[in-house]
């Protein structure tokens, strides 16, 4: 007979390890968008470059952003509110997945921690300063990846201006695509695992047995492995629609796209760790999208895919609300169930 401890904690593992995989279905196109886009790199390769990035940043910096999902919203999440954010994260991304639309699990997560809140706490349950922070991080992060992409686009034009298009030339460039790839599936690693972890996190800090430097690590590994099988098996719709349907993308563009969206992401997750302590968790799907925004206004504004920039915006609004109802939903079916919301 396997204790209660035993049983919470390989829930905690089983969640996780969904959780995981429901974010590298709807995240792979992050870092991938534009090399694939640009089609200077196939969607398979892609994905597996991602995999091997995602499981360094991830081991290697994860913790830097770890620490912030992992308290802060709300006060305190007993075990039937863990299960509630993670069931309702996974299916809420995994079904924006499904369906193409490139969502923000950060959104996601924060949404159902807020629905959990609401509903376990009240009004008085969520710490609106910290709610206030990450919201500001989600306006600031999207609007410097434009203003990032745009500028560095322009300024590369200018370089380039006037200069032959040799094969050389369009080989370097691609090259520097396909490492700018790298950097944003490890800045990725490192901004995001935190979202595939956090319920493990959680359940374990429950029973008395957080997880020290050693099991975070392997939960960092199992982390990106889940984030691998995700991508590989169900990212490819989410990248077609950020890579062909936003705007065409140039090896030019995506070069600098991507680049853009590595500096931004690894910018959040390490400045203010430096200075404050704690990484910002910031979406990075948003970033990328943006940074391809960017690019797309900088080269010509009426290029743009107005439309599908309007559908991605309205899924990454609508997530918060969505992943709120759902959590609170499932958090209450499971008091009727159990009886009791903590052990």
């Amino acid at each position: 007979m396997f204790d209660i401890i035993t049983i919470l904690l390989a829930i905690g593992l089983a969640l996780s390890f969904l959780l995981s995989m429901s974010l590298g279905a709807n995240d792979a196109a992050t870092p991938t968008d534009c090399a694939v886009g640009a089609g200077v790199i196939s969607i398979r390769k892609a994905i597996t470059l991602f995999a091997i990035f995602t499981f360094v940043g991830a081991v290697t910096q994860g913790f830097m952003v770890m620490k912030t999902i992992g308290k802060g919203v709300v006060s305190e999440i007993d075990i039937a509110g863990a299960v509630a954010i993670s069931i309702a994260t996974s299916l809420w991304v995994l079904y924006c997945s499904y369906k193409g639309l490139d969502v923000s699990v950060t959104h996601t997560t924060i949404g159902s921690v807020i629905g959990y809140g609401l509903t376990a706490y009240g009004l008085s349950g969520v710490n609106y300063d910290v709610l206030r922070n990450v919201v500001i991080s989600w306006i600031t992060s999207p609007i410097s990846a434009i203003l990032v992409s745009y500028t560095l686009y322009k300024l590369t034009a200018k370089i380039l201006s006037g200069k032959p298009w040799t094969q050389r030339l369009e080989q370097t460039i691609s090259i520097i695509l396909i490492v700018s790839l790298c950097f944003s599936a490890y800045s990725f690693g490192a901004n995001d695992v935190g979202n595939a972890t956090g319920a493990y996190v959680t359940v374990a800090m429950k029973v008395g047995k957080m997880p020290d430097y050693h099991t975070m690590l392997l939960l960092s590994v199992m982390g990106a492995v889940g984030i691998a099988i995700g991508g590989l098996f169900w990212g490819k719709n989410v990248i077609e629609t950020v890579a062909f349907r936003i705007t065409r993308i140039d090896i030019i563009m995506g070069a600098v796209a991507e680049l853009s969206n590595a500096i931004v992401v690894y910018s959040f997750t390490t400045l203010p760790y430096m200075i404050f302590g704690y990484g910002m968790p910031i979406s990075t799907s948003i970033a990328s999208n943006s940074s391809i925004i960017g690019v797309g206004l900088a080269k010509d504004y009426k290029a743009v895919n107005y439309r599908t920039v309007f559908k991605l915006v309205a899924g990454w609004i609508s997530t918060i609300p969505v992943a709120a109802l759902l959590s609170a939903t499932i958090y209450m079916m499971l008091k009727m169930i159990v009886g009791v919301s903590t052990v």
